[in-house]
């Protein structure tokens, strides 16, 4: 399918979590952050996942990951600019990375024909946000009005994350303000914690005694958000769980089930949730303007 000229390009980094398909549809370009098992290092995709847990399990070290390097923004930047194209790309949070830095170097080339803009989430919490755009972007909505439907979704987009385990979390050091104390509770009482994204920051949003009881705790969360535009059920190596949250979810907040998406999340989010982890990405519904001028 052929595109207007001006149509403005989304990119993201490989982090995102949209299935390929989705990708596909509506040209969204990828940059894959990167991979390290000690001085060994991969491109974020290069390992399959199994490829990748192997890996893991094998490695003496834990994975560690890095942002690309400011000539793979620019690469792919330079593509799409000297197609005529404008960019937005959106990187994971910037909170807890240096990517959207990275981006925002390679961005100075191009002057107002590229644009970044910090998802302050990750995983489909950044991949919603991105889909939205470029959504927006193929019925030819200006760059500017793509600015401000991000700022819009990204004011109504949860992540919540349930963890098996502190350690990836620890040794990834993205979380020190709560992880010193929570991670000396979890080891003794076996807690599990549940984390979300203030403002792009890793926050403690509660602990309970077992995963079962973490599952529930998040079904409250999404219950109370009240009705939403996007859902979906990430996971890391905890596949049957998933699917059970995503059956429970929507027999509780009455969502379709099919419409919720499922799916394991790639190798850099799985480097720092670790091995059991579940998450809930949602974004609510927007409020729009009823007959009577009141909010619905």
């Amino acid at each position: 399918m052929s595109e207007p000229e001006k149509t403005v390009r989304l990119v993201t980094d490989s982090s995102c979590d949209l299935p390929q398909q989705i990708l596909d549809c509506f040209r969204i370009a990828i940059i894959p952050l990167m991979l390290h098992f000690g001085t060994d290092s991969y491109v974020d995709g290069e390992l399959t996942t199994e490829a990748f847990w192997k890996r893991a399990e094998e490695a003496p070290t834990p994975p560690q990951t890095s942002q690309p390097s400011v000539g793979v923004f620019e690469r792919t930047f330079e593509r799409l600019v000297e197609r005529g194209k404008q960019v937005l790309c959106v990187t994971l949070t910037g909170e807890h990375t240096g990517t959207i830095e990275t981006a925002r170097l390679a961005a100075r080339r191009f002057g107002d024909a590229v644009r970044v803009f910090d998802s302050h989430s990750l995983s489909l919490g950044m991949g919603f946000q991105v889909l939205e755009a470029a959504q927006a972007s193929q019925l030819g909505r200006s760059m500017e009005e793509l600015l401000a439907l991000l700022e819009d979704v990204r004011s109504r987009t949860h992540a919540l994350v349930l963890l098996d385990t502190l350690e990836s979390v620890r040794r990834g050091g993205r979380a020190d303000a709560f992880i010193a104390m929570v991670s000396r509770m979890s080891r003794l009482l076996n807690i599990k914690p549940i984390i979300n994204f203030v403002e792009g920051r890793v926050q403690l949003m509660g602990v309970t005694r077992s995963f079962r009881r973490g599952v529930d705790r998040l079904l409250s969360i999404v219950e109370d958000l009240g009705p939403l535009d996007h859902l979906a059920v990430m996971h890391a190596r905890n596949a049957e769980a998933a699917e059970r949250l995503a059956d429970r979810l929507a027999e509780r907040i009455g969502y379709p089930r099919e419409e919720i998406i499922v799916g394991e999340t790639g190798a850099v989010v799985a480097s720092h949730a670790g091995p059991g982890a579940v998450g809930i990405f949602a974004v609510s519904r927007r409020e729009v303007e009823g007959a009577e001028g009141r909010l619905a």
